[in-house]
């Protein structure tokens, strides 16, 4: 094989690999945006069908365990919490991904891809001005 050609394999294997990097990324937070989902639906179930008093039946792995609907409920709710914390830091990371597979091809990086939303405070600040 001559250099060209070495060269060649060499680029392409590296713009696969950051692909790579993206996709499996995204399909991460696919996969705990599914999670996220469920923990919503069955915290809205809680919610609907049993009192806080209750026992309700939880699946650990492979075995069922009675527990206090209220603790249940705490458990969801932190377990929700941890998801969205590793969902927004698998987002920042893709940008990242992203922003490295388009320099590796040359492209330019991609405008308005960092941006982020307006904090709860930001948000009532624009809309005390906008008021006046």
């Amino acid at each position: 094989m001559d250099v060209d050609s070495q060269r060649v394999l060499e680029y392409l294997t590296l713009v696969e690999e950051a692909a790579e990097e993206v996709l499996t990324t995204k399909q991460q937070i696919v996969d705990l945006d599914i999670k996220r989902n469920r923990n919503r639906e069955a915290l809205n179930a809680l919610r609907q069908d049993v009192s806080s008093s209750e026992k309700v039946k939880v699946c650990f792995g492979n075995i069922f365990i009675k527990i206090p609907a209220n603790k249940t409920t705490e458990m969801i709710q932190r377990d929700q919490e941890q998801l969205d914390k590793e969902i927004n830091d698998l987002r920042k990371e893709l940008k990242a991904k992203v922003n490295r597979l388009n320099d590796i091809q040359g492209k330019p990086e991609l405008r308005g891809y960092s941006l982020t939303a307006l904090s709860s405070d930001e948000l009532k600040a624009i809309n005390n001005l906008l008021k006046r």
